[in-house]
């Protein structure tokens, strides 16, 4: 799909409801004590309806409300990708992408259009162009991203299910610093069509809730059911925990174990996981995902450079002229990253590790600052060089704010992992100091 056609038709959709834009405060009455859609302004929304598209049939997800990221097709919408020039660009779509056709048809209703990082490139969530969307579980610090406006919006109670994408860490971030739980799925079996890409090789479909057991139902609808080995036995993978802040580090173990007692899953501790190769594969992940970019975005953004916030038009450019021979080395990394986690991860088995290193940062120069982005891609690149299934769940709330655990799989064994967890919608808690 180029970047400024629409996408392909996936099916006939009704025409959408009313939209209500940034600026209006007239959304239907909210749930509980959560506030209105509209009353969180431009940050979390591109665009909110009443809801923007009702559910087409009841299903499993009926009462459910859902925050679309602006890479996903919505029938009588354009696609935004997080940046205003390309949405002046873009056409109305003509039918709804095919994760949000599954949703819609599973009795959930779509509340509105969430923003993303500019491009869907980023991990902070914030955005030159649109702002910042707030973090209830951590006032005054970022949400994570790119899935960033779908994670706000499900951590406020705006909605219950974030359909988002995670290239590397898009989902996975987001989850940890909202105190949410997200799934990562196994690359290639989640419907894609009618979705705005960033980097192939990596990019999947996932999806965020504040419950586990609404996160294992919206799997049901969006994943083929597989046969896979149930999760029989988890390895604390106690060199990732190295890598977390020093604080965290005993804490998030205790979370493990307090996870692992409750599931009543053997918890075996182990010191050489895969950390010792992390810097590596993560910068093969970065040759890659360049490359892929420019292949994707890069026509566009030679006619829209100005358009574009300087850090992310660096990015997507860093893959113009890749030297042919460090693509090979990059290529031929990840395929031996590959063999050595199915090696780690046989059947049955997951690997415990911290989510992100730190809680959520302050928006600004900390929370996108070259130290963290790298500490926080050694921890989540495992899962997408090989294109596992991560489960994110919470872990402790440190002074800062939440910090997650993941639990990394075999591929194919999304419905495993999300099974197991959807009877405990209470999650135990743990503070750290």
């Amino acid at each position: 799909m180029s970047a400024q056609q629409p996408s392909p038709s996936v099916a006939d959709a009704p025409p959408p409801a009313r939209p209500l834009h940034d600026g209006d405060v007239t959304a239907g009455a909210p749930r509980g004590d959560v506030p209105a859609p509209g009353e969180t302004g431009a940050s979390v929304w591109r665009v909110v309806g009443d809801p923007l598209v009702a559910a087409t049939r009841e299903g499993v997800l009926s009462g459910s409300r859902v925050a679309v990221k602006d890479v996903f097709a919505v029938a009588g919408h354009a696609i935004g990708m997080g940046n205003p020039a390309w949405l002046r660009g873009a056409p109305a779509e003509p039918a709804h992408s095919a994760a949000v056709r599954a949703l819609l048809r599973a009795g959930a209703d779509v509340t509105g259009i969430a923003h993303t990082d500019e491009l869907a490139y980023g991990l902070s969530g914030s955005n030159t162009h649109y702002g910042t969307p707030p973090n209830p579980a951590s006032p005054g610090r970022v949400p994570g991203g790119s899935s960033s406006g779908p994670a706000s919006a499900v951590a406020l109670g705006l909605a219950d299910i974030g359909l988002g994408t995670d290239t590397a860490g898009s989902t996975r971030v987001p989850a940890s610093y909202c105190g949410l739980y997200g799934l990562r799925p196994t690359h290639g079996p989640a419907p894609d069509a009618g979705r705005t890409g960033l980097a192939p090789s990596f990019d999947t479909p996932s999806w965020i809730t504040r419950t586990p057991g609404l996160l294992d139902r919206v799997t049901d609808v969006l994943l083929p059911r597989r046969p896979a080995q149930p999760i029989e036995r988890w390895i604390l993978a106690t060199d990732l925990f190295a890598l977390a802040d020093p604080s965290l580090r005993l804490p998030l173990q205790d979370a493990a174990r307090a996870w692992a007692d409750r599931l009543a899953v053997p918890l075996q501790p182990r010191e050489d996981t895969c950390a010792a190769h992390l810097e590596e594969w993560a910068e093969a992940l970065g040759v890659v995902q360049a490359v892929e970019m420019w292949q994707v975005h890069g026509s566009w953004l030679r006619t829209h450079h100005e358009a574009v916030s300087p850090a992310v038009a660096h990015a997507v450019a860093a893959g113009e002229n890749m030297p042919a021979e460090y693509l090979t080395w990059a290529r031929d990394t990840l395929s031996q990253a590959r063999i050595a986690l199915a090696e780690l991860l046989p059947p049955g088995t997951a690997l415990v590790q911290p989510a992100t290193p730190t809680a959520a940062p302050p928006p600004g120069p900390a929370g996108a600052g070259l130290a963290l982005r790298t500490a926080t891609v050694r921890l989540i690149c495992a899962a997408s060089v090989a294109g596992l299934p991560v489960l994110t769940l919470p872990g402790v709330r440190s002074p800062a704010g939440p910090v997650g655990l993941s639990l990394l799989a075999p591929a194919g064994s999304d419905h495993a992992l999300t099974a197991a967890f959807a009877p405990h919608d209470d999650a135990p808690r743990q503070d750290s100091p």
